[in-house]
């Protein structure tokens, strides 16, 4: 009557807790979503496209609106921990899952290690006496060090933690909102015409950085309350939340720099705060940058160290991997070991760097996804006989999200695909010789 099973029991599984309701998940998608990037990317999109920068939020917007409907499909029939990966798994089977669950892998520790370079020299720059390597050293020591004590003690732990970062770190953002939609000139928002088709393409290419973090929120899936209505709800309150933000934040800024927002850099917003609001502007987005990255790190930690407890539990890894604390069922030798590898990292990993593999990566990945959504559908798999999200004409969503991203991709470099190309070909490598050695202990 139900249709194919989910999933087949997994024992690792059923030692978590659900322990994530509506609004964890969602504040947890909202700080996934919200990083470091909005303190920048208005800047460069405004260099691209000008006045008609809101142009590439809209279109990222539409893109997201298909992208996170097929997750929700998706993530309505599936409810094991390790998220878009566990739905590639299920639908397509133990090689393409093994890819998809590398492709998140590689993306989310690069992202973090990057973040957390961020945040050390964020900090280092308002206590001079961090700025040293030794203070750099305690700085990424003691975040990481703070954020995987909390989330070993729990999931709840950690997911408290990620709604209170969450309310902190848009405080300094509706404020600047606020604040500034009294100092916009009309005329520094003077509409410039319809934008290129390659430039608009490139433009939202870079822009939706700004946009992606479903993925990571939707990992610990095996801990999601109810996951057949909590993760569609969730992923659409999140995706109207964050847009509405974005948008507003480069309104005013447009507004208030006009064509200086094109060369403000990554400080542009406090630099567009310094104008209305003084030096206690300025500094209040700086703290807000650094406060936005350690909210994004806390959700990251939460989510992205679910991924080796997945491919630990299907042995595409040791098994220990997916060991469960025995007092605050917590997969701890996941977490702390995706922090130790975080914190070896953070040293040579820049934003910079990390932006060509985590495009092309995750956008690999969301293919991956919408076509999951399709085949999931079409064998009408269910988690414990819930009915999933579906809608009249949903079908033809995933397809449309496949099609966005392709469109996308186009606007790639030959670099970005190579790239990309070469971690599938090692990720393939790894896979077959785990299959030999797998054959020959049979």
């Amino acid at each position: 009557m139900f249709g194919m099973p989910a999933e087949e029991p997994r024992p690792a599984d059923s030692q978590l807790v659900r322990a994530i309701g509506g609004p964890g998940l969602t504040a947890n998608i909202v700080n996934s979503t919200i990083g470091a990037g909005i303190f920048a990317l208005p800047a460069a999109v405004a260099a691209q496209l000008g006045g008609a920068s809101v142009v590439a939020y809209v279109f990222c917007a539409l893109a997201m609106v298909l992208f996170v409907s097929s997750f929700a499909m998706a993530g309505s029939r599936v409810s094991l921990t390790g998220g878009l990966y566990a739905y590639v798994e299920v639908a397509f089977g133990r090689y393409l899952g093994f890819l998809a669950g590398v492709l998140y892998f590689l993306t989310a520790i690069l992202a973090i290690s990057g973040v957390i370079d961020l945040i050390a020299g964020s900090v280092g720059g308002l206590v001079p006496p961090l700025a040293t390597p030794i203070g750099r050293f305690l700085v990424i020591l003691c975040l990481l060090a703070f954020l995987t004590f909390i989330n070993i003690r729990g999931v709840r732990f950690g997911a408290r933690a990620v709604e209170t970062v969450t309310l902190i770190k848009l405080a300094p953002l509706l404020v600047f909102i606020v604040a500034g939609l009294f100092f916009i000139r009309p005329e520094a928002l003077a509409w410039p015409g319809w934008p290129a088709g390659d430039t608009l393409g490139r433009s939202v290419l870079q822009l939706l950085f700004a946009f992606v973090g479903v993925e990571v929120a939707l990992v610990p899936s095996g801990e999601v309350k109810n996951p057949a209505r909590t993760v569609p709800r969730a992923i659409f309150i999140a995706l109207g939340i964050t847009t509405l933000l974005y948008i507003a934040i480069q309104f005013v800024a447009q507004g208030v720099l006009g064509n200086e927002l094109a060369t403000a850099g990554n400080g542009a917003l406090a630099t567009a705060a310094s104008r209305f609001l003084g030096n206690a502007g300025r500094l209040m987005m700086l703290i807000g940058l650094t406060v936005s990255a350690f909210g994004w790190t806390t959700s990251d930690i939460l989510s992205s160290p679910r991924i080796l407890f997945a491919l630990g539990r299907d042995g595409f890894i040791p098994k220990w991997f997916a060991r469960v604390h025995p007092q605050f069922h917590t997969p701890h030798i996941a977490i702390a070991t995706y922090a130790t590898i975080a914190f070896a990292l953070s040293y040579n990993s820049t934003f910079q760097q990390l932006a060509v593999l985590s495009n092309m990566a995750v956008l690999l990945l969301y293919i991956m996804c919408c076509l999951a959504a399709v085949v999931l559908k079409k064998r009408d798999v269910r988690c414990d006989g819930a009915a999933p999200f579906d809608f009249p004409g949903g079908g033809i969503i995933p397809i449309a999200a496949v099609l966005v991203i392709v469109w996308i991709l186009a606007h790639a470099t030959r670099e970005e695909f190579a790239i990309t190309g070469a971690a599938l070909v090692v990720a393939t490598g790894l896979y077959f010789v785990r299959a030999l050695l797998d054959r020959r202990r049979a």
